[in-house]
This record gives structure tokens, C-alpha cells and sequence, in this order.
């Protein structure tokens, strides 16, 4: 995976950085493991707005990936590395010895016509599922799972990686990429390696229209708009400075904490790095 720069033949050439999607190895995704779906354009089932900015984007269809790895035992060969429009990671698909496929979170290092596994006696190689109590003290993980059998939710996005620090009683210490430290049980699945495609924080798309492409509508700032549409708005001229940044409903929103409390704050062992 790397980055692609142009000469500035364009404006908007200038500045655009585009992934050169060396690793992809087949266009087209697995016709049984794909679905469609509709955009909603921010839309709740009223057809009323609840988020702005929407709309307008491409269509795409859903790869449908296998979180859970609960093909334990059964050996899987890489047949491909595939492009998903549904993340930022890249997809690998993976062909099992019993005929069935399904596609995972591809990892660094992995390539096509490797072998992957799941379960308690496989190797600690990228790729593998194994669950946190079969896993060595130091093994770098992603695709996390909170709750056994549920399916990974936690370190799915490109370049991510967690690390397992410790295990005590039926829990284990995980490291979070955002540099938290928090508890989940050792019966959750995991697998081993760093998510892949991690020039991915390195990408200028270079001009509006590409944001259109993904669904993102043009959004007026808050300090232009007049004194009825937002706290911010109104003065002559550029009156900003007198005043804190908010969003339309006015939550500040630079440095103000918004988590709310959940049941799960008990496994937080330390907060994220402020």
C-alpha cells in the first residue's frame, strides 16, 4: 500500500493524495457475500433530517464480513485482497476447506494464498482468531470483541491495532489504540495483527467533489450564519472572537467532554490520553 501524488496539472491536483491500491488483487467483489442497500441521506424512518450534511453519494454495496470467526478449526486460504467502500481497511477473502466464503478484515502482512484459522490451537500469525485466554501477554490484536460471541465491534479501522498487557481472573487488560486501558473478559474472540492499509490517515482527497462522491454535503460554517440559525452567528463583519465555539444547539465544542455514562465505564481501567 502507498500513496499517490500528482503534478498540479489542476487545482485540485495540487494537494491529492490517493491511495495506489498496489495490494487489491481482483476488482469485483464475491457476488454470494454482497447485498445492497439504500442511502438514507440522514434521514430517520419519518424522512426527517437527523443528520446534516447528508446526501447524494454513489451507490455502493455492502460486503458482508465475518466478525465473529467462528469457524473454529477449519483452515482458510487467502484467495484475494479486495477493495471495500464500506470502511477503510482493505477485505481479504478467504476460501475455507469445506467450500464456504467469507470475507474478513484484511491484516498487514497478509497475502494472498496464505492460510488463516480460527480457534485455541492456532498459531499467533496475522489473521488468526483466537480467543484473549489463548493469546500470549503482548500479542498486538484488532477486530475485538466486548461481549463473547457477539462479534468483533472494537479496532475494525485501517492502521488500528490493540494489545493485550495482561490477564487476571476472567479478565484481560487490553490497551486501546487511543491509548486506554480497560478490561474485557478473557472468552472474547480476537484476532492477531494490526488492521492493514495504514497510509490510510495519509490521503488528501484534494477537491469538494470527491466528498460528494462519499455522501457529504457542503455544511455553512456557524459564524457566517445569522443570529436565529446559530449561537455563533450575526455581527458585522468577522465578530468570532468574543464568542465560544458551540455547535447549532450549544454544546461547546472544543475541549468539553460529551461521553455519557454507561455500565461498561466499570472496565475502563484508565481513560484515553486527553
Amino acid at each position: 500500500m502507498g500513496i499517490k501524488r500528482f503534478r498540479p496539472y489542476t487545482p485540485s491536483r495540487r494537494q491529492m493524495a490517493l491511495p495506489d491500491f498496489s495490494e487489491i488483487t481482483k476488482a469485483k467483489p464475491e457476488r454470494s457475500l454482497v447485498v445492497s442497500i439504500s442511502e438514507k441521506a440522514g434521514r430517520n424512518n419519518n424522512g426527517r433530517i437527523t443528520m446534516r450534511a447528508r446526501g447524494g453519494r454513489g451507490r455502493i454495496q455492502y460486503r458482508i464480513i465475518d466478525f465473529k470467526r467462528d469457524k473454529l478449526g477449519v483452515p482458510g486460504k487467502v484467495v484475494s485482497i479486495e477493495y471495500d467502500p464500506n470502511r477503510s481497511a482493505r477485505i481479504a477473502l478467504i476460501s475455507y476447506l469445506d467450500g464456504e466464503k467469507r470475507y474478513i478484515i484484511a491484516p498487514t502482512g497478509l497475502a494472498v494464498g496464505e492460510s488463516i484459522v480460527s480457534g485455541k490451537d492456532s498459531d499467533i500469525r496475522p489473521g488468526n482468531a483466537l480467543k484473549l485466554k489463548d493469546m500470549p501477554v503482548g500479542t498486538v490484536i484488532h477486530n475485538l470483541e466486548l461481549e463473547p460471541g457477539r462479534g468483533g465491534v472494537m479496532v475494525r479501522s485501517a492502521g488500528a491495532s490493540a494489545q493485550l498487557m495482561a490477564k487476571e481472573g476472567k479478565y484481560a487488560f487490553i490497551r486501546m489504540p487511543s491509548g486506554e486501558q480497560r478490561l474485557v473478559l478473557l472468552e472474547c474472540m480476537a484476532t492477531v495483527g494490526q488492521v492493514g492499509n495504514e497510509d490510510h490517515e495519509n490521503v488528501v482527497f484534494g477537491k469538494a467533489g470527491r466528498s460528494r462522491w462519499l455522501g457529504h454535503r457542503p455544511l455553512t460554517r456557524g459564524v457566517v450564519r445569522n443570529p436565529v440559525d446559530h449561537p455563533m452567528g450575526g455581527g458585522e463583519g468577522k465578530s468570532k472572537s468574543n464568542k465560544q465555539p458551540v455547535s447549532p444547539w450549544g454544546t461547546p465544542a472544543k475541549g468539553y467532554r460529551t461521553r455519557k455514562r454507561k455500565p461498561s465505564d466499570k472496565f475502563i481501567v484508565r481513560r484515553r490520553k486527553k
